[in-house]
């Protein structure tokens, strides 16, 4: 009976030993996040960019001992500006790599795709790049999130600026999808109110995506004679269409040319002083414009760590992390569908802005984009910015009832 006794007695002991140990183990085990960007072609800056922002937080968070006494892990999927491959690539990160939350996306076509999906895969998405105001508005849902500028505050803060220009007609020359006609419409409707006397022309261009050749689109609307131009052709469409636009002496006209995200430093630093001096550029946000330790600290760290000045993408992409570090925390999990919901409402600190809230009725971060006129050559090889506004997110973003969002 005693022997009995003991083997019961050693074998309850050896079974809580080996929960104990795989319970340890579970909770040792890395918290997963998956990106999501554009890794390869024309635009593969951004999604290097926004890797590097993902990275930096990821081991910054570590080397402070991760969260929940965790380790973060990176996996990177590459979407390649194509919403069929966006999805997918989510599918697989989700139902295979078993991330507890997705953070990217450079295309607003992409995410018009992946956003409908994200109830079935019951995952948290961040959105730190692709601007369509649907992914928080009409499109929205429980787990679509975006911690930066969107078109519609991006719009607003353009036509604040033109509205006090000089120019009077407007057209645009933008990529033929969501983010060039969204961004003519939010800019035009904006102008109608705040400068009513302004021409919108029905003359505009609508070049493909990833197009090669520029030259009749410019010369079409060279031939219309605008006042004002807006431009929203981004990655290497805008270096491209730049270089190009030099050749038929685009910038000599006397237009008001203003680059809807001129001010990538991905494009910024592909073009050197080819970009023009005076024209005003558009940023989500710009490393020189925001006086605090935290954007201090990051800027200098990055810079260390990169060789180059952080962009837009890589400051959205950074900040993404510390939301789904501090999500976690409030959560006291990192099952995906715990996550999503303590990101609602959630309030981080960041490079961008010392409070960036994810609104509660449609989950767009409160935060604003810069604009200024592109400057003198800067140390760092890139144009500077002059005439800086940094726009405040509650300033500029619409209303939720007026972004269609019903959560």
């Amino acid at each position: 009976m005693r022997s009995y006794r003991l083997k019961s007695l050693l074998l309850a002991v050896a079974t809580a030993g080996a929960m104990a140990s795989g319970l340890a183990s579970a909770n040792d085990k890395p918290i997963k996040l998956g990106g999501l960007y554009i890794l390869s072609g024309s635009a593969a800056s951004y999604g290097e960019f926004a890797s590097q922002g993902l990275q930096m937080a990821i081991d910054e968070i570590n080397e402070q001992g991760g969260v929940l006494g965790r380790p973060l892990n990176l996996l990177m999927e590459d979407d390649q500006g194509r919403a069929a491959t966006g999805i997918q690539a989510a599918r697989k990160l989700v139902y295979q790599d078993g991330v507890s939350a997705l953070i990217g996306l450079d295309s607003s076509g992409v995410a018009l795709g992946l956003v409908p999906v994200l109830p079935e895969l019951e995952t948290p998405l961040i959105i730190t790049h692709a601007a369509t105001p649907h992914a928080t508005g009409k499109l929205c849902n429980e787990y679509s999130f975006r911690v930066s500028v969107n078109e519609s505050q991006n719009m607003r803060a353009a036509a604040e600026i033109a509205s006090k220009l000089d120019a009077k007609r407007w057209t645009t020359i933008g990529p033929d999808y969501a983010f060039g006609h969204e961004s003519w419409e939010i800019f035009s409707e904006n102008m109608k109110e705040l400068a009513p006397d302004a021409e919108m022309m029905k003359e505009t261009a609508f070049p493909r995506f990833g197009a090669e050749d520029f030259t009749p689109f410019i010369n079409n609307i060279m031939e219309q004679k605008p006042d004002g131009i807006l431009i929203s052709v981004w990655g290497g469409d805008l270096v491209n269409f730049i270089r190009q636009a030099h050749n038929l002496n685009f910038f000599n006209q006397g237009y008001e040319l203003m680059f809807t995200v001129g001010a990538a430093t991905e494009a910024l630093a592909a073009l050197g002083d080819q970009m023009p001096e005076g024209v005003w550029l558009g940023t989500r946000y710009w490393y020189e414009s925001h006086d605090s330790e935290r954007n201090t600290k990051f800027v200098n760290d990055y810079r260390e760590r990169y060789k180059t000045p952080p962009s837009y993408n890589a400051e959205g992409a950074y900040s993404a992390v510390y939301a789904v570090k501090a999500a976690i925390e409030k959560a006291g999990s990192a099952e995906p569908k715990d996550v999503a919901k303590a990101l609602v409402g959630l309030t981080i600190d960041s490079p961008a802005a010392s409070e960036r809230t994810f609104r509660v009725g449609d989950n767009q971060a409160l935060v604003g984009p810069t604009w200024g006129r592109a400057g003198p050559m800067s140390a760092d090889g890139i144009r500077s910015l002059t005439e800086i506004h940094n726009f405040k997110g509650a300033d500029i973003t619409p209303p939720v009832e007026k972004t269609g969002c019903t959560l």
